[in-house]
C-alpha cells in the first residue's frame, strides 16, 4: 500500500528539498532519521576516492531510480506475451532497452558511492511503482485491456522518474549522476509524447 511508505518518500524529499515529488502520496513528517538538507551535503558522505563527492541527494536519487526501473521492466517484459500490437511491442521494446541501460548506470554510480548494496525501496509502493496486486492484474489481461493498464502504470513511472529527476538535477552534486537525471528527464517527456499516441 503506497500510504504506507509515505514515510520513506518523506526521507527522500527532505533530501531532494522538494515536495513535487509527493504527488499521488500523503506526506508525513520525517523522521528524526532524515536525510541532511543540501548545506554541507558532500561533507556527509563516506571519504573514499570519488565515492566523497557524492551527496545524500545523489545517493538517495539513484536508490530510488533503480527501485523505480527494477519495477517498471517487469511490466515491458509481459508486453510481448500479453499483445500483438506491433507498435506496443516496438515501445515496450525501446523503453526497456533504454531503462536496463540507465538501471546498470545507476547501480554503478551507487558502487562508486560507496552505498549499501541493498535496496532500501525494495518492497515499496511508491508513486510511480507498480505494485504486486497491480501486476498480477496485468497477468490476467491481454490485447486492448492489457494495453490500457500498461499505459496507465507507464505513464505514472515516466511522470514521477522525470519529477524526481528534474530534482535531482537541481540538487545534486556528482556530475555522472545530474547528467544520467538530465538524461531521465530528456528521454521521459519523449516517451510520454510517444505514449499519447499509443494511448490518446
Amino acid at each position: 500500500m503506497r500510504a504506507l511508505v509515505s514515510a520513506s518518500m518523506s526521507l527522500f524529499l527532505a533530501a531532494l528539498l522538494v515536495t513535487a515529488c509527493a504527488t499521488g502520496s500523503p506526506t508525513t513528517t520525517a523522521p528524526s532519521t532524515a536525510a541532511p538538507s543540501t548545506a554541507g551535503l558532500a561533507d556527509s558522505v563516506s571519504p573514499s576516492g570519488s565515492a566523497s563527492l557524492f551527496s545524500p541527494t545523489d545517493i538517495a536519487w539513484l536508490q530510488l531510480t533503480v527501485a523505480m526501473n527494477e519495477r517498471l521492466l517487469s511490466v515491458l517484459d509481459m508486453v510481448p506475451g500479453r499483445t500483438t500490437d506491433p507498435a506496443w511491442q516496438t515501445f515496450a521494446a525501446r523503453l526497456g532497452t533504454a531503462h536496463r541501460a540507465d538501471l546498470s548506470t545507476a547501480r554503478r554510480l551507487l558502487a562508486e558511492s560507496g552505498a549499501p548494496a541493498t535496496n532500501p525501496h525494495e518492497g515499496h509502493d511508491m508513486p510511480g511503482m507498480v505494485t504486486e496486486q497491480e501486476l498480477t492484474t496485468l497477468r490476467s489481461v491481454t490485447g486492448v485491456a492489457f494495453q490500457r493498464l500498461a499505459g496507465q502504470h507507464v505513464r505514472a513511472h515516466l511522470q514521477q522518474a522525470v519529477r524526481v529527476a528534474t530534482a535531482e538535477q537541481r540538487n545534486g552534486v556528482y556530475p555522472a549522476t545530474t547528467a544520467l537525471a538530465a538524461e531521465v528527464v530528456r528521454a521521459g517527456d519523449a516517451e510520454l509524447t510517444r505514449l499519447d499516441r499509443l494511448t490518446p
